[in-house]
Formats: structure tokens, sequence, C-alpha cells
């Protein structure tokens, strides 16, 4: 089995659009869910620095457009042919409810457009961020994090914990790391995953109506407890519930490993998703399609497990 993951906010790097606009196709596209989403995606994908793109309110929108693009340059048949499961980190989660059929594009975009807006108006509030911890013992981490008035906001793997709070509580833990390990701010802007969000996960249920969820096509996990989502009801309400709780990409990763998962594609911007299954994930090929000139690869990769899922038949 084949898993399609999609990345989080903070993969985004300056210009990182720019290749996928030589393929045929895909400046429409952007064109189209930029309108969806209010902004423009072309401009912020190819020449807006670092420091803009950083912004909530666009990163958000940026990611899941990106992973839209990118899927679709990738996927030459339905994805329900094929032997596959889907997930996404945190606002990654989106991409994956679209591809998955469990919000159409518009949907998608919608949703990822009033969490951006509220997600960055709720981190307005107080200054906050994330840092993510890696290494050390897990009990040792957990108790440093606590310590410092954080929360655990992403479980990532065994060796990497993201913690989110305060600037001043940031400060606390990157000046008292755990033993053995190290503490890394991350471009973000505000506490995700935390009860800083709680004004996103209202304005999310007031949009909730608005939307018409479908049962997943294929498999879909949640961030909350790494299982496959019964239904666009239950995705819709753990893509909301999600904002303001921890991500679970430990359980996520354990989830694909029991399903039998042996090669694993991140759709752009990759190379987080693609590193945590390299090391949580063994044995598995990976491919993190960061350009188009990593879709053969992933082609070829998921030709090759499509293949031998039809010869076990």
């Amino acid at each position: 089995m084949l898993a399609i993951v999609c990345p989080g906010q903070g993969s985004q790097t300056p210009g990182f659009l720019s290749p996928w606009l030589e393929l045929p196709g895909v400046r429409e596209k952007l064109a189209a869910l930029s309108e969806a989403a209010g902004i423009d995606l072309i401009a912020h994908g190819t020449t807006s620095d670092a420091e803009t793109i950083k912004d909530t309110a666009v990163a958000q929108p940026l990611i899941v457009a990106a992973g839209l693009v990118a899927a679709q340059a990738l996927l030459e048949t339905s994805l329900d042919t094929l032997p596959v499961v889907v997930a996404g980190h945190s606002v990654g989660e989106i991409t994956a409810a679209a591809l998955t059929g469990t919000l159409s594009n518009d949907d998608a975009m919608a949703f990822v457009r009033e969490r951006a807006n509220t997600m960055a108006a709720a981190a307005a509030v107080t200054p906050t961020g994330m840092a993510a911890v890696v290494g050390g013992d897990a009990e040792d981490v957990l108790a440093a994090i606590t310590a410092a008035g954080l929360t655990p906001a992403n479980m990532n793997s065994k060796g990497q914990t993201v913690a989110a709070g305060t600037m001043e509580q940031i400060a606390a833990l990157v000046a008292a790391p755990p033993a053995k390990a190290r503490v890394i701010p991350l471009q973000v802007a505000g506490a995700f995953h935390t009860h800083h969000m709680a004004p996103a996960v209202a304005a999310l249920e007031a949009l909730a109506p608005s939307l018409a969820p479908h049962t997943p096509k294929v498999p879909l996990l949640s961030n909350y407890d790494g299982a496959v989502v019964v239904s666009g009801a239950a995705a819709l309400e753990s893509l909301i519930a999600q904002v303001s709780r921890p991500v679970r990409w430990d359980l996520c990763m354990e989830t694909m490993t029991a399903m039998g998962v042996t090669g694993l594609i991140e759709l752009t911007p990759a190379g987080t998703l693609t590193g945590l299954a390299k090391r949580g994930m063994s044995g598995v090929a990976t491919v993190a399609v960061k350009t188009p000139a990593d879709l053969e690869s992933a082609k070829e990769l998921l030709a090759g497990l499509a293949q031998r899922e039809k010869e076990h038949k």
C-alpha cells in the first residue's frame, strides 16, 4: 500500500511554486484556487518573500493549493482505483480531505481561508509561537514542555515533539532544554493546536453548515488519533477540532505501518514528512515531490506498488 501525505505550515519557502507554473494548466488551476481563497496564490508562491508567506493567512491557503496542484500532476488515474491511504499534517489534512473527495476544492479553499484568517487573528491577540524539541527522553521532554507552561502541540515522532505557547514560554524552553535534546524555534506565527486558537474553532463551526462533506473515496487518517475517519461529517468535525488540539502524526505513522504501507509520497512543499517517515517507518520507500522534476520518481513508486497489488489479487 502507498501513503500520499500532505505537509503542514512551515514547509513553504519563497518561490517554491515557480517551477510548477511551467506545467500545462497549473496557472489556470492556481488562478481558480486564488479566487476561492481570496488571495493571489501565484504571486505568493513565486515572488513573495519569506516573511510574507510566513503569515498564517497566506501560508495555509498556499500550502493547500500547492498540494492540489502537485496531486493533479502526479495522479494519472482516479485515486480510488489505487491502493492508497491519504493523510495530512495540520493544515495538510485539508489538502488530504480534498484529494479523497471528502471536500470539494472550493469547499477546501473556503475552509482553509476561514481557518487561516481566524487563526491569524487569534495569534495576533498574544505573541505566540512554536518550537521543535528534537531528541531527549520522551518523559523528560514532556516534563520540560509542561514546566515552561507550553503545550505539546505536535507529537510528530518518538524523537520530535513540537511545543507551543507564548514567546516568553518558548524562550524559557530554549534557555532550559531537556537533557540530550535541541529546541528549534519554528517559522510559524502562532501557538497552533492549543487553547490560543479557540476563537478559530468557533468560526469554523459557524462555517460548517455551508460545506458539503462526503465519505472519503479512499482511507483518510485523522490527526486526532491516527485512525481512518468513517464519514465526511466525522472528517469535517476532526478538521475543526484539530485547530485547538494536538496533532498526532506519530499515530498516523503507526496506522500507516499497520496498514502495510511500503511506499510514501509527500506532496509539495515536501521534505518534512518524508524525513519523519525515514526515521519512524522503517523500510518504507519515500519520494518528496518538491518540484516537477520529482514527479517521475513518484509515478514510478506509485506504478510499482499498483502492479504488485494486482499481482497479489
